[in-house]
């Protein structure tokens, strides 16, 4: 924590006086700071930083994490929004994504942080986690909408080949995520959510009216952002840059007062395609005047029979200058936006 809070200091014109709107604690578990670390970071943060009056400040938590007395301090300590991993209501499918928390936890917690005064609440669900039927997960997702959060992720299951599940998927130990059981589950998510009052704000973000999250929606409008800690990405617009994840090192460099990073300068090939992609997940969809005026590229003029036809096909819709999928197109979102991606 006395490192990171040195990185902050250190870091201090990364973000050339922007407003910090939004603070997000995440990575790793971060519901396990105590008081002290927490106030340290949020008073180092309002110190050196342009924090507005009115910031989104997250923390990431996991179900097992949140007791009442955890709860009561993360408010004191300033925290004005959670993000859950849930993942599932169901306890053999918190078994099997190797979950700590039971079924009956990820249902009290959200119930308890509610009491606790956290109205602006998120929870993350998976789906594709392999089952006979679809019958888990509907009842996920009706429990999920009976727990009334502000906004929920639901992401698809996915299995990389360094983890456990991936060696798992070597030894034929679990099948491989079946693509067709798991388009059924997104179509049964969109479609219950938007029954439940929720809008799709992005592919995979879901939100009551004026619960987007800030923090990520501006990762999607490319705003730039700063990350802190061993493994954090930071973005300037022109540049990415990526701290080293090893602990031991990131503790050594921050001794002696530098940061150990990697740095990637953008190409503006880089930047089109970044926004082309970042864009059409949302709901604000692909902004074709900014790639014209602060990218010098013509979507439209390079890509007009194709959108026409994403048109024509009810995929897409032109929205003034801005380029939308609709419900149907967003089944397709990464294929469209590599149709799109240039090469410069």
């Amino acid at each position: 924590m006395q490192a990171i809070a040195q990185e902050l200091k250190i870091q201090t014109d990364y973000l050339e006086d922007l407003p910090v709107d939004s603070i997000y604690f995440g990575g790793g578990t971060p519901s396990l700071l105590t008081e002290e670390e927490l106030q340290l970071l949020l008073y180092t943060i309002n110190q050196y930083y342009a924090v507005t009056s009115a910031s989104e400040i997250t923390l990431e938590a996991n179900p097992d994490d949140l007791s009442p007395q955890k709860l009561k301090m993360l408010k004191a300590a300033g925290i004005n929004r959670l993000s859950i991993g849930i993942q599932s209501f169901y306890e053999p499918h918190l078994r099997y994504l190797n979950r700590a928390h039971s079924a009956d936890e990820a249902k009290v917690c959200v119930k308890r942080a509610q009491e606790a005064g956290f109205d602006n609440l998120s929870i993350d669900l998976i789906y594709a986690i392999p089952h006979p039927d679809h019958s888990v997960w509907q009842a996920d997702l009706a429990m999920a909408t009976k727990l009334n959060p502000r906004h929920i992720s639901s992401y698809c299951l996915t299995i990389e080949e360094k983890t456990v599940f991936g060696r798992w998927l070597r030894h034929q130990k679990i099948p491989p995520v079946d693509e067709t059981f798991a388009a059924e589950q997104f179509e049964q998510l969109v479609n219950s959510l938007a029954t439940a009052g929720y809008e799709q704000y992005e592919v995979s973000n879901f939100c009551q009216p004026q619960g987007e999250s800030r923090h990520n929606s501006n990762y999607w409008k490319n705003v730039s952002y700063l990350g802190v800690g061993p493994g954090a990405h930071s973005f300037d617009r022109d540049s990415r840059q990526y701290n080293i994840a090893n602990n031991t090192k990131y503790l050594k460099s921050l001794a002696e007062l530098r940061i150990p990073y990697e740095r990637e300068v953008l190409s503006r090939a880089d930047r089109i395609n970044e926004h082309i992609m970042t864009g059409v997940r949302t709901k604000w969809g692909c902004d074709l005047t900014y790639l014209q005026r602060a990218l010098g590229y013509d979507l439209m003029g390079e890509q007009r029979d194709y959108i026409e036809r994403l048109i024509a096909d009810q995929k897409a819709t032109l929205e003034g200058q801005h380029l939308v999928l609709t419900r149907a197109g967003k089944f397709l979102t990464d294929g469209i936006a590599a149709d799109f991606f240039v090469d410069l």
